[in-house]
């Protein structure tokens, strides 16, 4: 691929073939794949699956990580339901990312994503340091296959996430690093978060939103340039920090405001991107 190449985030439903054909609807060849249906990780319904992307000459950047039982209704409903905090559900939603960590590189797809959840504030705490553990296990998981394992950023301070990172302490770990989730989660400006995690960044979306107007409520998302980010400032920073991968678009809505919000984003990115 080119260097910042222009890509989406495809949100795989219940029919992947159908999915897939978005990528080149909207003029690109790249993609993040969200996590496909069960019967498509392994088997039959698998090999048609990468035979279709094969054959359409689709490049899959990134496999993310989407657990059963999740919502982003709000903030607190993220906080209980969203990721690998949660020590109720934990153990199974680890079982999957492995399996998702399979599916990644049977593809040929050497990283995975995920949101994990809200970190622990406490860094002393038991959970904190669960939590803790649970990444160490992904990234080992996925080292001897070659992979990374990139948290979304979002769901807490930049300065956060970056001791996290640290205390994790594996150099596989990356960072998926979305600036609009930084407006819509309330957790800090993301020009400055970018240019702090700026070491870890591997990959991007391109999102754009507005701050939270209530407590406990998630922000609003925008078409990319509409919203707080400050999108010609994002790219400089990509540009100025040495980044060269992907540029994914990611707008979370259905239908056809989507596919053209998408075709003003791609765009948008080009005269920015220069």
């Amino acid at each position: 691929m080119e260097k910042m190449a222009i890509g989406i985030m495809l949100g795989v439903g219940s029919d992947p073939m159908e999915s897939i054909q978005k990528v080149l609807d909207v003029g690109v060849d790249n993609a993040q794949m969200g996590r496909p249906p069960d019967e498509y990780l392994s088997g039959a319904k698998f090999d048609e699956l990468k035979k279709a992307i094969d054959e359409k000459g689709i490049t899959i950047t990134t496999v993310f990580c989407g657990y059963d039982g999740e919502s982003y209704a709000d903030i607190p409903t993220v906080q209980r339901t969203v990721g690998l905090v949660n020590r109720d559900t934990r153990e199974e939603r680890l079982r999957k990312t492995f399996e998702i960590a399979d599916f990644a590189e049977n593809l040929g797809v050497k990283r995975i994503a995920a949101h994990i959840g809200f970190v622990p504030e406490d860094t002393s705490s038991e959970l904190y340091g669960e939590v803790v553990e649970t990444i160490r296990r992904i990234a080992d998981y996925c080292k001897p296959k070659g992979m990374v394992f990139a948290l979304e950023t979002g769901q807490e301070t930049a300065e956060a996430l970056l001791q996290f990172i640290k205390d994790v302490n594996r150099d596989n770990l990356r960072v998926n690093f979305d600036p609009a989730n930084m407006i819509l989660y309330g957790s800090g400006e993301p020009i400055p978060a970018l240019e702090l995690l700026a070491e870890y960044v591997d990959g991007v979306h391109c999102k754009d939103g507005k701050w939270p107007t209530k407590e406990g409520e998630l922000g609003t998302e925008y078409p990319l340039g509409q919203g707080d980010v400050g999108i010609d400032k994002f790219i400089a920073t990509l540009k100025k920090i040495g980044y060269e991968g992907p540029l994914t678009i990611e707008r979370e809505i259905i239908g056809e405001e989507q596919k053209q919000d998408i075709i003003a984003a791609i765009e948008l990115l080009k005269k920015l991107r220069g």
